[in-house]
């Protein structure tokens, strides 16, 4: 049995602050302790005490005077757009059909996909996330390659291979059948080995036919355990033309209630601009809205109105996510950074607590998989990441005036990156150090 006894200054959110000073919402260690045997936690509390418990051949590890809080979370991203990041394009459309699609074509290689995943999980590992839900390719190829590096390196992920049969490249283009059976194959291959989640992913109503709809219904009534992820109101251009294609529905949001797909476990990226009444479905069905604050402000799409969703009659749930590739960041920092300004020029604020509780258990949350990820509970899985306050020179130097808890973090919100990234842990396992510089081939 591989025991491990982490030590630094512990971070974990028990609920959502209601204020920057709820002190309630969340559980803090000055000089922590976080005992962990075999991928689990089996004890946190103040070192000294933890030590206490810690048998005579526990292994040690000093992270002081780092912040140690459980893994970031990322909610909506897509695993073969790692080089179209940073395209120039006016809207969402046009980079789609510009950039996007042609770049997902490659896929179908299996060589290319496994490359692709293993830099994705790279970048993961070294922003400290570690766990995602990720699109993959309309491929069968790059769920399989997406799957098998999350389970090489133990991590708990969310994804799917991508339901399309209109509306892109002829290299990108399934079937309603074959998108069912490629799917089931997926779920039947890789759901529950390891710590992989198969998610149901029609990209979004302009890229699926009704009958193809009617696949992801049919898989979602087969197996109402899993996820769902699509698109939803992310673009004006893109809901007027989706519209157009589903004239029946009563709006963007009812063409996915009229199939089935919406529920606890639907993340539906952006869901910008939504109508009062389409807010109330989503409510009522438990759906998540997923903020993608640097891809909005990247493609132009809109401002997210993530407090104000929050606080209807009818609140929605939400989570927070990078967006990668329209996303310009693998970052969840520079995630909240871009979610803050965007809360600025909305007339609203966005405490760090807030934000910080979003990127672990909110998202985890979203996600239903709370009682595994997103907290330093004992009995949950050991997946963390080591924050430095004082990664580079700004910040050191920033980090000299500050004095509370949320001042720091605001900090790391505010100007950190991978750089602040000390380690990061998956399942008790040290994965950061470990990698190469990733300069290329």
């Amino acid at each position: 049995m591989t025991k491990t006894l982490i030590r630094g200054r512990l971070l974990t959110f028990k609920r959502a602050p209601m204020s920057l000073t709820d002190t309630e919402s969340y559980a803090y260690e000055h000089d922590g302790g976080l005992l962990i045997e075999d991928g689990i936690f089996a004890a946190i509390g103040d070192y000294a005490d933890i030590k206490a418990q810690a048998a005579q051949d526990t292994h040690e590890i000093d992270h002081r005077p780092h912040l140690i809080l459980p893994g970031l979370i990322d909610t909506h991203l897509h695993f073969p757009q790692m080089q179209v990041i940073a395209s120039y394009a006016g809207s969402l459309l046009e980079w789609l059909n510009t950039y996007t699609f042609h770049e997902e074509c490659r896929f179908v290689e299996s060589d290319h996909a496994a490359r692709i995943a293993t830099r994705f999980y790279d970048e993961m590992i070294r922003h400290g996330t570690t766990t995602a839900a990720a699109y993959c390719s309309v491929h069968k190829a790059s769920a399989d390659a997406y799957f098998a590096e999350a389970m090489k390196r133990g991590m708990c992920m969310v994804g799917g291979k991508v339901m399309m049969d209109r509306n892109a490249p002829q290299g990108l283009l399934d079937t309603p059948q074959m998108s069912y059976e490629e799917t089931r194959a997926v779920i039947e291959q890789w759901h529950g080995k390891g710590r992989n989640h198969v998610a149901i992913t029609p990209r979004f109503a302009i890229t699926s036919t009704p009958e193809q709809m009617q696949a992801a219904q049919a898989l979602a009534q087969e197996f109402p355990d899993l996820h769902i992820q699509t698109h939803l109101s992310e673009n004006l251009d893109e809901i007027r033309y989706t519209c157009e294609l589903y004239p029946e529905a009563k709006d963007y949001t009812d063409i996915y209630a009229r199939y089935g797909l919406l529920g606890a476990k639907t993340l539906l990226g952006h869901a910008i601009h939504l109508s009062d009444r389409e807010a109330d479905v989503l409510s009522e069905t438990g759906s998540v809205a997923v903020h993608c604050p640097t891809s909005n402000l990247f493609i132009g799409s809109g401002l997210f109105p993530l407090n104000a969703i929050r606080r209807r009659n009818k609140p929605v749930r939400v989570a927070v996510a990078t967006d990668i590739g329209g996303g310009s960041s693998y970052s969840m920092l520079r995630t909240m950074d871009e979610a803050y300004k965007i809360q600025q020029v909305l007339g609203q604020r966005l405490n760090p607590l807030d934000s910080f509780h979003l990127m672990t258990r909110g998202n985890a949350e979203a996600l239903s998989l709370v009682d595994r990820i997103g907290t330093l509970e004992v009995g949950t899985d050991a997946d963390l990441v080591v924050l430095n306050a004082a990664a580079t020179p700004a910040m050191a130097l920033r980090l000299e005036t500050v004095t509370t808890l949320p001042e720091e973090l605001f900090l790391l919100q505010t100007m950190g990156d991978d750089r602040a990234v000390a380690e990061t842990y998956v399942a008790g396992k040290a994965m950061k150090q470990g990698l190469e510089p990733n300069l290329g081939a």
